[in-house]
């Protein structure tokens, strides 16, 4: 039993870990706290087997972080995201305007005008006043967000569609847009424009 679980134990967890930084969607981080808990109870039995209380007792937390891991993931937040897929499904169907989620904008991909990818979306910041998006962040280059390098596109330069967004510009317009630093993204898309 010791010999399984001690295999078991850092492959489940490794394999769990990188589910869950892929963040990838709610059911596979949901899936991924359910290899969580299975590393965590074969570090239990690592622990019970070698007399190594301090494993058991943390691991012992670890199994109850991950069973609300798998309740929050497979549960609550896949309820929320299968709404919001199936409002956008029956709006592709309607006489209305087309809806995506908010929360799928973070990892779109992102075309120029001519169709060809430049980049995945990071984050769209919204105005409070109107709730309506500034300027979208996009990721282009790099591997994995090593090297990668951000740009900021105004909101009349986006269109958004079902699982992509479109800019109305070429990529060489697109790579000619400044470069964000970590500290400095402009405060509204004005700034993008006057930069």
């Amino acid at each position: 039993m010791n010999a399984i679980a001690s295999i078991l134990a850092p492959v489940a967890t490794m394999i769990a870990a990188m589910m869950t930084a892929a963040n990838l969607g709610a059911r596979v981080t949901g899936w991924g706290f359910v290899v969580f808990t299975a590393g965590s109870i074969a570090w239990s039995v690592v622990g019970i087997t070698t007399g190594q209380t301090n494993l058991l007792i943390s691991n012992g937390f670890l199994t109850l972080v991950n069973v609300v891991g798998i309740w929050r993931w497979l549960g609550r937040q896949a309820k929320y995201e299968e709404g919001a897929r199936s409002a956008s499904a029956a709006s592709s169907r309607a006489s209305v305007s087309t809806l995506f989620t908010a929360s799928g904008i973070a990892g779109m991909a992102v075309d120029d005008e001519e169709g060809g990818q430049v980049g995945r979306a990071v984050e769209a910041l919204i105005e409070c006043r109107n709730g309506a998006i500034s300027y979208l962040v996009i990721s282009s280059g790099g591997l994995a967000g090593i090297d990668e390098e951000l740009r900021a596109v105004p909101q009349d330069r986006l269109r958004f569609q079902r699982d992509r967004i479109r800019l109305s510009m070429p990529g060489s317009a697109f790579l000619a847009l400044p470069v964000l630093g970590a500290g400095d993204w402009p405060a509204s898309a004005n700034a993008i424009e006057s930069a």
